[in-house]
């Protein structure tokens, strides 16, 4: 039976990952630096131009498909978009130190509120994941790349991945990411992916959002 491998990407530089901000569902766009961050990293050649690409639907991570595959039409999976940080959203944490609902929420004692809860949030990654999946194997393509969020990849990773790492330990540089091998059977079975390689970057790391 054949394997399969999916490179997950990072998106590229926006405003909040500058600022620190809590930015999920608004739909910031790249900045000036990093799309010319994101068009070094394909000049040189850093990513796998795999043919078959999915994206998040938000536009960091559809302008990141654009610079680095400027030749494949993505795409969509819905379930990839970013976690919903409801009234916290656009907020720094210095901003919110003093509202007992973000300490309530980074003890994970809570939801965000008006935002989404933690197990939904993995849910939905996942559900994800199992789509980008079947439409390797319906297609019969055994190497695609996926764009997504940092929050969404550290998720994903620390539900599903092999080996077993917590979340924070997944993170990634953007423009960077992750290479992912899925044996069928093994997925099939148990959900679970292995992680076998990192995808090259000449970005900057920056703080995850």
């Amino acid at each position: 039976m054949r394997t399969y491998r999916l490179h997950f990407i990072r998106h590229g530089l926006t405003e909040a990952n500058i600022t620190g901000k809590y930015v999920g569902v608004t739909d910031l766009p790249l900045t000036e630096e990093g799309a010319e961050q994101l068009d070094t990293i394909r000049v040189k050649g850093e990513v796998p131009d795999t043919g078959l690409l999915f994206t998040s639907p938000l536009k960091r991570c559809v302008e990141s498909c654009e610079i680095l595959f400027p030749e494949t039409e993505p795409v969509i999976i819905d379930e990839f978009r970013e976690f919903n940080f409801g009234e916290f959203e656009n907020k720094a944490a210095a901003e919110l130190e003093g509202d007992p609902r973000y300490v309530e929420w980074i003890s994970g004692r809570a939801c965000p509120p008006d935002g989404e809860g933690s197990d939904e949030f993995v849910k939905r990654v996942c559900l994800g994941l199992n789509k980008a999946v079947r439409i390797m194997m319906e297609r019969e393509v055994y190497e695609a790349t996926a764009v997504m969020h940092g929050g969404v990849m550290m998720t994903l990773f620390a539900a599903c991945a092999l080996p077993q790492r917590h979340a924070v330990e997944w993170s990634s540089p953007v423009g960077g990411g992750y290479t992912a091998l899925i044996t069928p059977s093994l997925y099939g079975r148990s959900g679970v992916i292995e992680i076998i390689d990192t995808v090259p970057t000449s970005a900057m790391p920056v703080d995850e959002e």
